[in-house]
């Protein structure tokens, strides 16, 4: 028969492995990152209603900054183009290389046509919009998860109401229990890590956008840092911001500033097995290769996963006492 201990690690190997094979990251990723949140809110007001009421506020006020971002780009995007397209022109003309665009109209036509030419062009819209609808839906579900998982965190609720005081439900629910809370506090021990190195991003992009005299550039350094703190992807969503803020003011300006966010973008890979192997020690090669294969095998949801399974396997392998070979032969001769 099958011990509730070892029933508990086949329920969080299952879970994971679920998670990478039906593309449930994000949301597994959700909740952690909330749950997080909630953790780190109630550590600093010691009230739980107070915690999920700044919590809501902060995930409102992220959607409310994503859909006005979303929206201001969508109406600057024809005087971005006018700004910036002839300025391509001249660098282009310069070269003898021909576009086929010379304004935005011109480029909205070629775009229009292109995608037009393209026989899987519905149908990839449609696929789309379902996958992403079909995320947004899971991430709510997994920030109501976290909510009610930080108010009541117990997995058997009841219990006391069991006819059976120490029956196989409950003890497994402990167990269950205890094999999560180990991997969260994995998980948060990582995520002290990156918010290290968003510290590091941020300051060497504060330069940048400081030295080259971007517009509303404090906003910026907010944003960076807040994106950072989710590896990689965020700095994806950051360095569009910024670059698109850059071409508003001028081709030149992006270029730089793309190239300068590229970089940044390579050292964090380094930066995140450095700084996120220190912390969960491990050797630097070690992270590097945990980093690579769950990029391989999760994509950006498994460049944050890897370090967390990485060091809730070395925590749960150090309680773990291994016999000599002479003690086990000793305990079969007994």
């Amino acid at each position: 028969m099958i011990t509730p201990t070892r029933l508990s690690y086949v329920v969080l190997a299952t879970t994971i492995v679920l998670a990478g094979l039906l593309h449930l990251g994000v949301p597994l990723l959700v909740v952690l990152f909330s749950y997080f949140a909630l953790r780190q809110l109630y550590f600093l007001t010691k009230r739980k209603w107070l915690a999920l009421i700044l919590f809501a506020v902060v995930v409102a006020g992220i959607a409310t900054a994503a859909v006005f971002l979303t929206r201001a780009a969508i109406l600057a995007l024809p005087d971005v183009a006018d700004t910036s397209i002839p300025s391509a022109s001249a660098w282009a003309q310069k070269r003898q290389i021909e576009l086929p665009f010379t304004d935005f109209e011109s480029l909205r036509q070629v775009v229009i046509e292109t995608l037009g030419q393209e026989a899987n062009y519905l149908r990839n819209v449609a696929n789309f919009a379902k996958s992403t609808t079909a995320v947004l839906v899971f991430c709510v579900l997994g920030i109501v998860a976290a909510g009610s998982l930080f108010i009541k965190t117990g997995l058997d609720p009841y219990r006391g109401t069991h006819r059976v005081k120490n029956n196989l439900y409950s003890i497994c629910c402990d167990e269950v229990s205890t094999r999560f809370r180990d991997f969260y506090r994995s998980f948060a021990t990582v995520m002290g890590a990156q918010i290290t190195i968003s510290l590091i991003n941020t300051a060497l992009t504060a330069i940048f956008l400081i030295a080259a005299g971007m517009p509303h550039a404090s906003v910026l350094i907010g944003i960076t840092f807040l994106c950072g703190l989710v590896p990689i992807a965020g700095n994806l969503v950051s360095n569009t911001i910024i670059v698109f803020v850059a071409l508003t003011v001028s081709l030149k300006l992006a270029i730089f500033a793309l190239v300068f966010l590229v970089l940044i973008h390579k050292l964090e890979y380094f930066l995140n097995s450095k700084i996120i192997g220190d912390r969960i020690r491990n050797p630097v090669w070690l992270t590097l290769i945990a980093l690579i294969l769950g990029e391989r095998l999760m994509g950006i949801p498994g460049l944050i996963l890897a370090p967390v399974v990485l060091n809730y396997l070395r925590v749960e392998m150090l309680t773990v006492e291994v016999r000599s070979r002479q003690e086990t032969v000793e305990a079969l001769n007994r």
